[in-house]
């Protein structure tokens, strides 16, 4: 099982106030949580019927996996990237590692594709892996973290 750590303060805000974020104590409350988690995945279109996710305080935990490694990549991303998830679980196939690279300030696409991939110009190939989680080349933001595509 893989563990993958995120900005807990960063990212989309499902679960309300990071106050209340912080506070999940009941099973209402994680019920809730892991809704709002499977939701935002279905809302982006990702193919996770394989997956079954847990929260556990500031961790989520995936069971099984999507459709493909990429699409397995991706709901690691989607949940990651949450306000108050700070690290995700989750199984990957075997000879699978991902890469992930977490957005600093000042940081564009083509200054990552450069870091990450040798050539600036390679920015486009980071926006496609993060896609439907990226909708522009320029939305990217501090705490936020990217799948870098492997060949």
């Amino acid at each position: 099982m893989g563990v993958w750590s995120f900005v807990k303060d960063a990212g989309s805000s499902l679960f309300g106030s990071k106050a209340e974020a912080a506070e999940v104590e009941t099973t209402t409350q994680v019920r809730a949580q892991v809704e709002a988690l499977q939701k935002e995945i279905d809302k982006l279109g990702l193919d996770a019927k394989g997956v079954e996710v847990k929260v556990e305080g500031d961790t989520v935990k995936l069971a099984g996996s999507a459709a493909t490694p990429e699409e397995q990549e991706k709901v690691i991303l989607a949940v990651g990237n949450v306000a108050g998830v700070a690290k995700v679980e989750a199984e990957m196939p075997a000879g699978v590692e991902p890469v992930f690279y977490t957005v600093k300030k000042g940081d564009n696409l083509s200054a990552i594709a450069k870091a990450t991939l040798g050539n600036a110009n390679r920015y486009n190939e980071i926006f496609e892996a993060n896609k439907p989680m990226l909708k522009h080349p320029d939305k990217i933001y501090p705490g936020q973290n990217l799948r870098i595509p492997q060949k």
